[in-house]
């Protein structure tokens, strides 16, 4: 059952490209349970996909509680690895799942008290979509913790270099949403309840395979100790790692739940239009992103062994690879947005509006892709206070863009434009800050050599 890869040896590009496909597919397949239920919940209508729109920026909100565990944990997991310290590898393994369970637990009892007020934030006008809206949000998030300790372990093993189980696990569980999804919404009437309650399942039968391959691993899991509590440093240092990339997380959400704020004043479509164009262009961020968690581990490891070389190397091959991907997306999104949108919502007055959204975010996909596949460097030297302030910082900056630019006769559009622009603008700001910490460690190998 060993499937864990040797990052520290071997061809740089061929060891990153093993790593990161099967991570880049467990991020597109995660995403696409999101996308199947759209297709599906599209065939309802576009107030139906309103309502898991409104109701999924809460489970968007939850990965940023879920990250303060799941970050830190992959950090100080593959940093002991790679300086060969396995029982504190360990103990950084079973404090991040403690860690998760605590948090996914408390989101979800948070959810099903506060449930009414969560939904009435977004202003929604049809009585319809709110309730839709409360039915998904208290399934999903209920439940949020069997999604907490998914990408938990999917993290965990990241670390030790295995990427293959999760994928395996994930693809198992979106074919199963896929079988559920049409039988329940449809073939037992169930709408939206019927979405929210196949994501749930699949999510759990996911989880226990993840645990069946964890009980087969002899690196990490074989000698962790899940009902011991671990030394309190060993959880101080996993939030201190994880804080900023969870604030990043949790402020980008929050942020985007502000502007959604903005769109409802153009009606529940164009929340709609907003929620599948997301969906559609997170298949090039989300693809970096898992290009952005093998760099992460593969950082970790050579980093805790000393291996900067290979750390810069490393890096300098994935952004090329991300390069390309973030060109090629943008040309598709910008040259073929109709016949994608129309995939997901048929109605006619809708998918002009989806046609503009992926047009003006068509040009901000490369720089999104530099700014993943950078920040998974930044991660794994331990610098996530970094990547996290530029996102945050630069997030944040889209709300007055959003006032700005919707005033004028932009219109909604001026909203979509505020976003781009600021997904450009992290990318570039980024890449500078990169530059300047690796040569500042340049600076301190050259030191000791001299």
């Amino acid at each position: 059952m060993k499937k864990s890869m040797n990052l520290l040896e071997g061809p740089i590009f061929k060891t990153l490209m093993t790593l990161a496909l099967p991570i880049m597919g467990t991020s597109l397949i995660q995403m696409a349970y999101n996308l199947i239920d759209m297709i599906w919940i599209g065939r309802i209508g576009a107030s139906a996909v309103a309502a898991v729109g409104s109701a999924g920026m809460y489970m968007w909100l939850s990965n940023g509680i879920s990250t303060l565990a799941k970050m830190g944990g992959q950090v100080c997991v593959g940093q002991a690895i790679g300086s060969q310290q396995k029982k504190q590898a360990t103990q950084y393994a079973s404090a991040t799942i403690q860690l998760g369970i605590l948090f996914g637990i408390l989101y979800g009892v948070i959810t099903l008290i506060c449930y009414r007020p969560m939904i009435s934030f977004f202003h929604l006008t049809s009585q319809e979509v709110i309730q839709q809206a409360e039915i998904y949000l208290i399934v999903t998030c209920g439940f949020v913790v069997i999604n907490f300790i998914n990408q938990i372990f999917t993290s965990l093993m990241t670390a030790i270099g295995n990427s293959h189980h999760p994928f395996i696990a994930t693809t198992v569980g979106l074919i199963l949403n896929i079988i559920l999804d049409p039988f329940l919404i449809f073939g037992l009437n169930m709408g939206v309840l019927g979405a929210a309650i196949a994501t749930v399942i699949s999510q759990l039968i996911v989880l226990m395979m993840m645990i069946y391959y964890a009980k087969k691993d002899k690196i990490l899991f074989d000698e962790m100790k899940l009902k011991t509590r671990n030394p309190q440093y060993i959880y101080a240092k996993i939030i201190k790692i994880g804080l900023p990339t969870g604030l990043q997380s949790l402020c980008f959400t929050f942020i985007s739940m502000v502007i959604a704020r903005f769109i409802a004043g153009y009606g529940d479509v164009a929340i709609a239009v907003q929620k599948v164009g997301s969906q559609i262009e997170s298949i090039s961020w989300m693809s970096a992103e898992g290009f952005g968690n093998a760099l992460n581990a593969f950082v970790a490891q050579n980093y805790g062994a000393g291996n900067i070389e290979r750390v810069k190397k490393g890096t300098y091959s994935a952004l090329k690879t991300c390069v390309v991907w973030g060109i090629l997306t943008t040309a598709i999104l910008y040259f073929f947005p109709q016949i994608i949108f129309q995939i997901f919502i048929t109605e006619k007055d809708v998918i002009p509006l989806g046609v503009d959204y992926l047009q003006i975010l068509a040009f901000s996909q490369l720089f999104m892709c530099i700014e993943s596949t950078l920040a998974g460097t930044l991660n794994g030297l331990g610098k996530t206070f970094i990547p996290s302030c530029v996102s945050v910082t630069l997030t944040a900056a889209r709300i007055p863009l959003v006032m700005l630019l919707s005033a004028t006769v932009l219109a909604l559009n001026g909203i979509w434009w505020a976003i781009s622009l600021s997904s450009i603008a992290k990318g570039l700001v980024i890449a500078i800050c990169y530059y300047f910490v690796i040569k500042k460690i340049n600076k301190k190998q050259d030191g000791l050599f001299n």
